[in-house]
């Protein structure tokens, strides 16, 4: 693909060498001759000049060059994920339904949907236009897949699941398990009877290995846009907002409530029935207790969470504390001197 020909895709415009012969991308630091690349920050500005890149993605306002070639794009990283699918297009698989694959009673199938070998699809399911179930998978009873779903190898999911167009479960997600819940009874614990369900909105990406409960009674939820990473783990109950994105290792208790466009970090706990707020910000590894409510736009940090600005604070405190201690000591024996004169 020539330069040329990349902008006009991009709807940007170029400077420099618009029939240069491009066939890839890579780091700023690695891009050859022929590859792409993107400036998205101060430090990469600053490497340009030792780049060997063939043709650079820059902001709209970049200075002209006379031997760069660039395109100007209004965000260069988003520029870029959009030219790696040019360079790199997902492998199309053909429509239809593998010999191996056992589909049940009432299942209703759009056109150019595909099923893999040995996935499993339950009665009454509706599988929208376009959608690919890989191979491995199980789909359960009264499943809805919205048109354009991606399920990949060895996905799970149980009876009575809503799932939005264009939503992508990656190998081994679990949606609609039941829910962690059990009562005590004659010093036994006892299973709470998780007869709920789950809806996940349109274009939601759930990663490896992550679990989506079902509600104990009403509905699990995760609203459209939103992103969970690798191992994410939602409990029963719970309210994911719109534009949420979760970082690997995260986990929700029941009933918790995310609202839209929050941005959790990774390993993050969430206690029972707390509240998150609209575009709050939780940093990786923090800790939010039973029923806290963190607001709206807040960045919070540690265990519990705290502010931001207090979480530093304390720990700068903590970094001072062998100081402190021997400047106490040292009080101490000074004291002591004193004492003894007398």
């Amino acid at each position: 693909m020539r330069v040329r020909e990349l902008a006009e895709w991009l709807g940007a415009t170029f400077a420099g060498d618009g029939e240069k012969e491009l066939t890839g991308v890579a780091p700023l630091e690695t891009a050859g001759a022929g590859e792409v690349a993107f400036v998205g920050s101060r430090k990469a500005a600053a490497q340009v000049d030792s780049s060997a890149a063939g043709c650079l993605l820059v902001p709209l306002d970049w200075a002209s060059s006379s031997h760069r070639t660039v395109i100007r794009v209004p965000e260069p990283r988003t520029a870029f994920a959009r030219a790696m699918s040019r360079f790199y297009p997902t492998a199309e698989l053909k429509p239809g339904v593998h010999p191996t694959a056992v589909i049940g009673k009432g299942v209703e199938m759009g056109a150019l949907v595909y099923i893999g070998p040995h996935a499993v699809v339950g009665d009454g399911t509706r599988i929208g236009v376009a959608s690919s179930i890989a191979a491995g998978c199980v789909v359960g009873k009264r499943v809805a897949l919205g048109e354009g779903c991606v399920l990949h190898p060895n996905v799970t999911v149980y009876d009575n699941v809503d799932i939005g167009r264009g939503t992508i479960l990656h190998s081994g997600a679990v949606i609609g398990a039941d829910g962690f819940g059990y009562v005590m009874e004659r010093d036994r614990w006892h299973k709470f009877p998780q007869v709920g369900r789950v809806e996940i909105g349109d274009f939601v990406e759930i990663g490896a290995n992550s679990c989506v409960d079902r509600a104990a009674l009403g509905v699990t939820s995760i609203g459209e846009g939103t992103k969970l990473d690798n191992m994410v783990h939602v409990g029963h109950n719970c309210r994911i907002g719109r534009h949420v994105v979760v970082a690997a290792q995260t986990g929700f208790s029941g009933g918790v409530v995310v609202e839209d466009y929050a941005v959790i970090g990774g390993q993050v706990g969430i206690g029972d029935k707390a509240r998150i707020e609209s575009r709050a910000v939780l940093g990786s590894g923090c800790g939010v207790l039973t029923s806290k409510i963190v607001h709206s736009g807040e960045t919070v940090w540690g265990t519990p969470a705290r502010p931001l600005r207090q979480h530093l604070e304390q720990l700068a405190n903590l970094a001072r504390l062998p100081e402190m201690r021997r400047e106490l000591a040292d009080l101490k024996r000074r004291l002591a001197e004193l004492e003894e004169k007398r």
